[in-house]
Order: structure tokens, then C-alpha cells, then sequence
């Protein structure tokens, strides 16, 4: 295969658990913010580049040969989830899956962590897809899951400190461009889950608590699943690296893998986190204990799952994206199961129980809108979704109306952002739309980056982060 995708049992908790949704000064994850909304409030970015004549090209680094996860920027630093094939540590050779850390002035390779692939190979670990979680920074502690579902915390400065921060202190690698690991929390050790072909779930944190999707799916056969009775979805405490609780949601009902990263909001006051199963259906689960609050099936009730995909039934790969109190979702496959109608849906989150069709708000589907990895961004009553097929969709906040629709020609993997007045847009031929924000399409330019860029536009701190299969880019006004 040529590429895959990046893609209840409460506990008694260890220590009080502080939960709010104050976010800290040095922070950054995948949307910015716990409700995965992708919009940036940076201004002063470029419209214009170069990466052949270096216009407008602060700097560029080498990183893997296949990335997916990040770039995130926070503590002066920019980090992104690649593999080994750029091998910056002679002594870590081979295939891993790799976290790499960049001064974010110069582009200057700092430090790594590199994860040595699993023992039972593609079905749990697939070949060079490296480390496909989008780090979640804050403070000085980063998260991320590693290509061996494992929940990591690393200290963001590295062994430069001159410090071995713990609980674990068991690192093998203590040289400077080595990571330093504060705890691991092993997913298959621990909770006997099956991930397929990888894990790959984002961190989402608020508070104390750092909440990821496990990655539990099929087998190698695609039908059988190993662990039925394993957790989709965690909380850790993210001090010290323990268990808080479980949900096993939706257990025997996994259709293949489970690379959905949770989001997080406040509903007329009460708190919630979602997460998107391997089923198709988005829950709502109380963030301190677990407990379920409502469930939502993201496909029409005559939709069925097929081998393979190309049946109507689709899971979700896409973060759910929380705004004024109604989550955002599109449900999509493993890209190597092709195109297909797909849906995306407006929920109303603050219901209770089974909301299939009391939470429906708005819903565009069918030959409207086909499968999607994609997250929405919603900014001044209109969202901007993307699809597998190619396809940037500008929409009614309120109705899903379409206001225009802009054609990339190219699948796209990375969600559309919005910053500064535009629409950020990367593409598998390498191509990035600058799209003007607005109720009519205006193509501000096309810019091609050399190489695929399946990642999200990331900016931060007045310059664009662009992560390509091979190359990390800085973009601004040198």
C-alpha cells in the first residue's frame, strides 16, 4: 500500500484532578484550542511565496519522509510528527515512528524522540508512517501518542535543560538532541487495546486531564476485532501519567480503525468532551468521570458497512469541532478505500441521551459532500469544510447552505484554516489555496510546496507552518 492513514469503567483518581477550561499562556494542539475550531486570530500573513526563489521563506528544515502529524508551535519551539528516513540520531537507525523538535527563530533541529516500531508489524503499526498524532503543547510539557499507542509526555526542552525530568527516568538516550521523557502511558500493555494499522489520535488537553482516542480496531482480516472489551477512549491525568477513566464506546461495533482526535466544550455550563468512534457516531461524555451524556449516529439510517468500504456506512476520522454550543462533524474512510458520498452534520450538544434525530440542526450529504478527513472552521456565521475529493466548501452557519464551492483537483487530507481574512488550504499535489474569507470564492493564489502536505496549515506568531511529506517550512516577512 502507498500510504495509510494518519490518522464505562470509572477508576479512583490517584490525586484531585483540577478541570478548567483556562487555557495556559504557552500552549498549542491541533486547532488551537479544546474545541479543534480551526481559526487562528493571527494577522499580518503573507499572501505570497516562494519556495524555489526563498521569497518569503524564513527558513526550511528536513524532517521524515512521510509526516502527518503537526506541525504545533509554544516554548519558542515548532514540533512535528514524521518518521526516521531523515536521520538525525546515527545511533536510532531504521524505521520509527519520530517527534522532532525545531527552534522556531531559525529552524535549527534541537532534539527527537524516536519510537522503534512494533514488534507485530503492519497490523498495528504500518511501515514509515512515523508518528501521525499532531502534538498538544503546554506549558513545558508536550503530548502526543507514538506509532506504538502509546500516550507520551516529553519535556519540551529536551536533555538541553541539563535535567532528567520523572517520574520516568529511564531513557537509554541522554545526548542533547535526545527527548526526555517524563511518563508513558502503554495503551496494549495496559488496556489490552488492538490499534489497526496505527494510532494516531491528537492529544486534547484541559485542565489536569489529557484525553486521546486509543486507536482499538480490526484485524489484519478486517473483520474480527481482537479486543472488543478494550477502551476507544481514555483520560489520563497529565501530571502524572495515570488512568482516570474508560469508555469502551462502541466495543464490538468498530467498522475498521478508530484515528478520530476529541474535542471539548461548554454547553449552556455544562462540560463535555466527544469523541468520534469507529461506528460513525459521535458521543458526549462528562470530562471528570466519564459518564455519558449523548450519542449521535453521523450516517442515515439505511447506511451499511461493507468490507473494504464501498458500502454507504462510514466512520469518522475528522476531529468534531465544538461551536456555540453545536458540534461539527463529517464522516469519512481510510483514503485508500476511494471516494464516496459523505455527510456532514450540525448537532445540537445540548441534549441528552440518544440525539440521532432530535440533535440534527443541519445536514449536507449525499452527492453534496463526499468523504472526508477533514475538521471544519467556522468564523463570522460561516464554516469552511473540505473534502477527501478535493473540495473547499464555504457554508451557512445556521442552515449548511453552500456558498461556493472551490475544486483543488488533488485529495485533501489537512483541514482548511482561518486566519488573517483567508482560507489555508494544502493538497495532495503539493499545492497550498490562499481562498479569500467571505460568501463569494476569490482564489487569492496557489502556491506549490514540492511535496504533498497532508498536515493543516498551522500559523502561529505572525509566520505559516507548513509541513510537506518532507520538509518543514516557516513562511512570512523574513
Amino acid at each position: 500500500m502507498k500510504y495509510k492513514i494518519l490518522f464505562l469503567l470509572i477508576l479512583p483518581l490517584a490525586i484531585a484532578i483540577t478541570f478548567a477550561a483556562e487555557e495556559p499562556k504557552d500552549a498549542d494542539m491541533f486547532g488551537f484550542t479544546p474545541s479543534r475550531n480551526m481559526v487562528s486570530n493571527e494577522t499580518g500573513l503573507v499572501e505570497k511565496w516562494d519556495i524555489k526563489s526563498g521569497e518569503n521563506v524564513k527558513w526550511s528544515a528536513k524532517i521524515g519522509s512521510q509526516t502527518y502529524g503537526g506541525p504545533t508551535v509554544a516554548a519558542g519551539k515548532v514540533f512535528v510528527g514524521t518518521n526516521n528516513e531523515a536521520l538525525k540520531n546515527p545511533k536510532l537507525s531504521g524505521d520509527r515512528g519520530v517527534v522532532m523538535a525545531f527552534d522556531a527563530k531559525d529552524g535549527k533541529f534541537l532534539w527527537q524522540q524516536a519510537n522503534a516500531k512494533l514488534s507485530a508489524g503492519r497490523v498495528n503499526d504500518w511501515p514509515l508512517q512515523g508518528v501521525c498524532s499532531t502534538p498538544t503543547v503546554v506549558g513545558d510539557r508536550l503530548y502526543y501518542v507514538s506509532n506504538r499507542a502509546e500516550l507520551v509526555a516529553l519535556d519540551t526542552e529536551g536533555f538541553l535543560d541539563g535535567e532528567n525530568d520523572g517520574p520516568f527516568t529511564g531513557e537509554t538516550d541522554k545526548s542533547d538532541i535526545d527527548a526526555d521523557v517524563v511518563w508513558t502511558y502503554d495503551m496494549i500493555g495496559e488496556l489490552d487495546v488492538f490499534p489497526h494499522n496505527l494510532a494516531a489520535s491528537s492529544p486534547l488537553v484541559v485542565g489536569d486531564l489529557v484525553f486521546v482516542t486509543t486507536g482499538n480496531g480490526v484485524d489484519e482480516g478486517h473483520v474480527n476485532i481482537p479486543s472488543p472489551a478494550a477502551p476507544s477512549f481514555i483520560a489520563v491525568n497529565r501530571l502524572t501519567g495515570k488512568l482516570v477513566w474508560e469508555d469502551k464506546s462502541p466495543g464490538e461495533n468498530i467498522l475498521h480503525g478508530q484515528w478520530s482526535s476529541p474535542s471539548y466544550g461548554v454547553v449552556n455550563g455544562r462540560k463535555e468532551v466527544h469523541f468520534a468512534g469507529g461506528n460513525g457516531w459521535v458521543y458526549a461524555f462528562e470530562p471528570e468521570t466519564g459518564k455519558p451524556i449523548w450519542k449521535f449516529d453521523a450516517n442515515p439510517k439505511d447506511a451499511v458497512w461493507e468490507l473494504g468500504g464501498s458500502g454507504t456506512r462510514n466512520y469518522i476520522i475528522a476531529a468534531p469541532v465544538f461551536f456555540d454550543n453545536k458540534v461539527f462533524i463529517g464522516v469519512g474512510q481510510d483514503p485508500e478505500h476511494g471516494e464516496a458520498p459523505g455527510h456532514l452534520w450540525a448537532i445540537d450538544a445540548t441534549k441528552t441521551g440518544d440525539v440521532t434525530e432530535s440533535g440534527k440542526i443541519w445536514h449536507l450529504g449525499d452527492k453534496d459532500f463526499n468523504r472526508t478527513l477533514s475538521s471544519v472552521a467556522i468564523h463570522n456565521d460561516l464554516v469552511y469544510a473540505s473534502d477527501l475529493s478535493g473540495d473547499v466548501y464555504c457554508l451557512d452557519l445556521k442552515t449548511g447552505k453552500p456558498y461556493w464551492k472551490y475544486e483543488a483537483y488533488a485529495a485533501i487530507w489537512g483541514s482548511p484554516m482561518v486566519a488573517d481574512g483567508k482560507v489555508y488550504i494544502g493538497d495532495e499535489d503539493g499545492d497550498v489555496a490562499i481562498l479569500r474569507e467571505g460568501k463569494k470564492l476569490e482564489v487569492i493564489a496557489e502556491i506549490n510546496m514540492g511535496g504533498a502536505v497532508y498536515t493543516t496549515v498551522h500559523p502561529k506568531n505572525g509566520t505559516l507552518y507548513i509541513a510537506t511529506r518532507e520538509i518543514l517550512y516557516a513562511i512570512g516577512k523574513k
